[in-house]
């Protein structure tokens, strides 16, 4: 594979200036912790979404056997330091994650929320309330200890099909080795669920994402299994949804101790290549449109041991998520890292990783410059503009250690846009394609709910288009319907909805 396969977009004048943060962790109404005991070594994911309207994206914060917590966005404007108040959702403690998502398509948004023991549906309401609607909505899962998620909207259905992801059977006498329990596909029954389908074998899931990786309108739930606790013969897995069933008869068995997935086109060619985070190397692979190949050692993504300090050994990687940090229009890559508690196998002191794509496709690491490399047992995470600026910032969910907001300050950036298709039934339209073009190029971004480790975002897609000063969107809806390319302004977060062959926008 030639080296510039994996130029997303080649800038003439591309942001020049190093990636700056400033922390607001001490800006926090209260001191948010991820902690317990083993159970709680995984997950500790964080959803990010706007639940007031207010176009600032709030966080709903999974606590372990602390409280879960909700941080309702107050920054002044945009460039002003991020701040919250704290919110008031049910009290729901042994949550190991949360993903944002519109399930019964009134405009607010809910909550799946994870947890050791029975998962939990909160339903959204104004100003950031929130209500525990699994009793009607009809969703009675059981007592699991769930770590990943996926959601799809399938044809003809008003609620969204469910996949939640199962690590340990606790009620196994014999675990918690080779006890890896099967996960559950939820689907609707009405306005509610009815008995879900297992999605076995199951291999410790860590987690999902139902993607049409291959763009054929036959979306797939991908699973990233954790091997450390993997029945003999385990692996990463795909599985195709109608009917449910395994694929295994075109599908490599590649065997990692896999924590998250992210989904990136980086070739240009309009398929999604996949970041899958592990215990040592952090394995991003090339779609092929058949199938996904290993990118080579030099792309710099592996990241398989720290960066800094004196601790040769493998690195543990758990959130990973592609954002473009300067808006230069090239694809960056967080990942966090942290040991599982006290592995001697694995680095203790293990530094998040900040990779910045540069013009030739490879990646190099920044997260020392930035300001960012803390050591902590970091677990979740999020690129989100927290304060409208046109910049991402990062949180990031720690393991008995406060979590960590930061301020992207990074002088110089390229221009931005931000695009959110919106439907009357599946609002958010999951499972779209938004398309992106400029002078440079185009990009692409799949509308998904899933991935990244135990949280995940609703919200507009985030694109930087370096000197770019006009950019055009067309949309392929979820039901294979193409727009037409329609102009857009930049700087500024765009709404899009169907209106004939075009698009209408709103801000």
């Amino acid at each position: 594979m030639k080296r510039g396969c994996l130029l997303l977009i080649a800038l003439a004048n591309p942001a020049c200036a190093e990636p700056v943060f400033v922390s607001r962790a001490a800006e926090l109404p209260v001191q948010h912790i991820y902690d317990g005991g083993w159970e709680h070594f995984v997950g500790g994911g964080v959803a990010v979404m706007d639940c007031n309207g207010d176009n600032r994206p709030d966080l709903f914060v999974a606590g372990g056997e602390n409280p879960a917590r909700l941080f309702v966005n107050v920054t002044q404007h945009p460039g002003a330091p991020i701040q919250f108040r704290e919110g008031a959702p049910p009290p729901l403690h042994h949550v190991t994650g949360a993903y944002p998502l519109d399930i019964d398509g009134d405009g607010f948004l809910d909550l799946a929320v994870l947890r050791v023991g029975p998962d939990v549906l909160l339903r959204g309401g104004p100003d950031c309330a929130f209500e525990d609607a699994s009793e009607l909505w009809a969703f009675r899962p059981r007592d699991a200890w769930t770590t990943a998620f996926s959601a799809t909207w399938e044809p003809g259905q008003a609620f969204p099909a469910f996949a939640f992801g199962h690590y340990v059977d606790r009620a196994n006498p014999d675990g918690p080795f080779e006890a890896c329990d099967t996960s559950a596909l939820f689907r609707p029954e009405g306005s509610g669920y009815g008995t879900p389908e297992p999605i076995a074998p199951g291999f410790c899931a860590l987690s999902m994402l139902i993607t049409d990786w291959q763009r054929q309108g036959q979306p797939e739930l991908r699973i990233s299994n954790d091997r450390h606790y993997y029945v003999r013969g385990g692996y990463e897995q795909m599985f195709r949804l109608n009917p449910l069933g395994e694929r295994t008869e075109d599908w490599p068995q590649i065997s990692l101790w896999g924590m998250g997935i992210a989904s990136q086109d980086l070739t240009g060619d309009g398929l999604p290549e996949v970041m899958m985070t592990s215990m040592g190397d952090q394995l991003l692979q090339i779609n092929t449109g058949a199938g996904f190949v290993d990118a080579p050692y030099e792309i710099g993504t592996y990241a398989h041991v720290p960066f800094t300090g004196d601790d040769g050994r493998p690195s543990t990687g758990w959130h990973a998520e592609f954002g473009d940090i300067d808006n230069d229009g090239r694809a960056d890559l967080f990942i966090a890292k942290g040991n599982v508690d006290q592995m001697p196998s694995n680095a203790i002191h293990d530094p998040n990783n900040l990779l910045m794509q540069r013009s030739d496709g490879t990646f190099v690491e920044k997260a020392g410059i930035a300001g960012i490399a803390t050591t902590e047992r970091s677990r979740g995470a999020a690129l989100s503009d927290l304060d409208g600026d046109g910049r991402l910032d990062i949180v990031v969910v720690n393991r008995r250690a406060p979590m960590e907001v930061w301020q992207n300050e990074t002088p110089e950036t390229g221009h931005w846009a931000g695009i959110e298709p919106v439907l009357t039934i599946n609002t958010r339209a999951v499972g779209a394609w938004i398309e992106l073009r400029t002078t440079s190029g185009v990009q692409v971004r799949e509308v998904t709910v899933g991935g990244g480790h135990a949280g995940g975002q609703a919200g507009p897609a985030h694109f930087g288009i370096g000197p770019a000063t006009q950019a055009e969107v067309r949309i392929v809806w979820p039901d294979g319907d193409r727009s037409e390319w329609t102009s857009i302004e930049i700087d500024q977060v765009t709404r899009v909805s169907a209106d004939g062959a075009g698009l209408a926008q709103s801000r």
